[in-house]
């Protein structure tokens, strides 16, 4: 009860100072400004206000709405005041859909969020079900669809409303499928709702973009610059540190920025003639293929790059060795170049996941005695792991030395990704730069957790 006093008195200093809200409101009926106070304002589950962006999407009585397009909008918040609006009909349902469902638990994610609202209140949580239970006999459902058979799970379900968090996570299929679950009795006077979230990027961009963006689907835009409950200054650094793609994306909502050749840019990288002599650490990472070329296929090329950081925290790409080989030949360019280089380079590889991953890493290992081995087990597509040194090469913090190699290169870097185009130097170059900048962590014992890292959660 204290809790809920506390947040009418905000509300009505936020409507006395909000010309936006007010507008909102101005423009209801008796009914519906009477609906708005009791679900949302006056709703005892609901221990925060709604901006005015959120407010629309609250209100609107379309079926389909897409909420967000952009970083810090306010959209899960947004999509669990949808959910919780209607708990105290005795027959309400609501389901929130994640793809994976360690999105959905993680810290910060909505499942915690839902902890922090409703926990001490007299909802009730079931941890195994994952779902709310409130005195009315409502129930908030959470749930994930990691693969596309997961849907099936909620086909004999039937909810008021449902509710997927960053939409572009999920399949079309997935989506459309769920249209069976919304449902109700014919005089029941919940609306029926099918609601979600996102920003621009992902699996689903481009048909998320076509139903809602550039399509007749209602789309409720809201950014970072217009949810009075961020630290917007921080926020637009935290930003501002993406990769320019992402950053497009996430801080202007841009649904058009395409990341088709696009994650490089060749004017980002200095070429130099002479390597620094004041490098504190170097490390050679192969991506390693065993395909040789007989003229009639077109195989990926083993690629061991030479990567070298000074104290200013400088990278420099010092080598590149790029050929096509068998097995045996590949074997010996790794060991001979590792007695060119030194054993005070660290060397890494990735590691394919599984047994087989293991079973060569252990035979390198033992080729390589008296060597630094790491093994890389890359997580994520080759896109997502080429985005952080990206972003590093952007701020001009990453050379190159001049080299045969170094054109072609550039060129491979300018052209990633694109399909059909050749892309192992962009792994060896992705996996150097995140294993020698771990490496360097270590060294330095310092561990960063930025403020990145829940932004899609917000």
């Amino acid at each position: 009860m204290k809790r809920l006093k506390v947040k009418v008195a905000d509300w009505k200093k936020k409507l006395k100072e909000s010309e936006n809200i007010r507008s909102i409101l101005q423009g209801l009926s008796d009914r519906e400004l009477k609906l708005f106070y009791s679900t949302i304002i006056l709703n005892p589950y609901i221990p925060v206000n709604p901006f005015h962006k959120q407010i629309k999407f609250l209100l609107s009585d379309e079926r389909e709405v897409l909420y967000g397009g952009a970083a810090g909008g306010g959209k899960s918040v947004a999509l669990l005041m949808g959910a919780l609006q209607y708990v105290h009909y005795s027959d309400y349902a609501a389901l929130i859909l994640r793809r994976t469902y360690p999105e959905l638990s993680q810290e910060g994610g909505l499942i915690d969020m839902a902890n922090d609202w409703l926990g001490g209140t007299d909802a009730e949580w079931n941890e195994q079900k994952k779902r709310w239970t409130f005195p009315s006999g409502a129930a908030l459902q959470f749930g994930h669809m990691e693969h596309e058979k997961d849907r099936y799970r909620y086909q004999g379900s039937s909810y008021h409303y449902i509710a997927f968090d960053e939409l572009t996570e999920f399949l079309e299929s997935q989506y459309r499928f769920m249209f069976r679950s919304l449902r109700k009795e014919a005089d029941d006077p919940i609306p029926l709702r099918f609601r979600a979230t996102s920003n621009p990027g992902g699996i689903g961009h481009e048909w998320v973009k076509t139903r809602f963006i550039t399509g007749e689907k209602t789309f409720i835009p809201s950014t970072w610059r217009e949810n009075p409950y961020l630290n917007r200054d921080e926020y637009e650094e935290a930003l501002n540190m993406l990769d320019h793609v992402t950053r497009r994306q996430l801080k202007e909502g841009d649904w058009d920025v395409s990341i088709q050749g696009g994650v490089f840019r060749r004017e980002w990288f200095e070429i130099i003639d002479t390597p620094p002599h004041d490098l504190v650490m170097k490390l050679r990472y192969w991506d390693l293929a065993a395909t040789p070329h007989d003229g009639s296929n077109d195989p990926d090329y083993t690629v061991g790059l030479l990567m070298g950081v000074d104290q200013d925290d400088y990278y420099y790409v010092l080598d590149i060795q790029r050929f096509r080989g068998s097995p045996g030949e590949v074997k010996a360019r790794v060991l001979r170049t590792a007695e060119e280089d030194g054993r005070e380079v660290i060397i890494a590889k990735e590691e394919e996941p599984g047994s087989s991953g293991k079973i060569v890493t252990d035979y390198l290992r033992s080729l390589l005695q008296g060597y630094t081995l790491r093994a890389d087990r890359v997580t994520g597509d080759k896109t997502t792991r080429a985005l952080p040194v990206s972003s590093y090469a952007e701020s001009f913090r990453i050379k190159v030395l001049r080299a045969s190699w170094t054109q072609a290169f550039l060129d491979e870097l300018e052209a990633f990704p694109s399909e059909g185009v050749h892309d192992d130097q962009v792994d060896a170059f992705s996996g150097a730069f995140n294993t020698l900048a771990m490496e360097m962590r270590k060294k330095r014992k310092i561990y960063i957790s930025g403020p990145l890292r829940r932004m899609s959660h917000v």
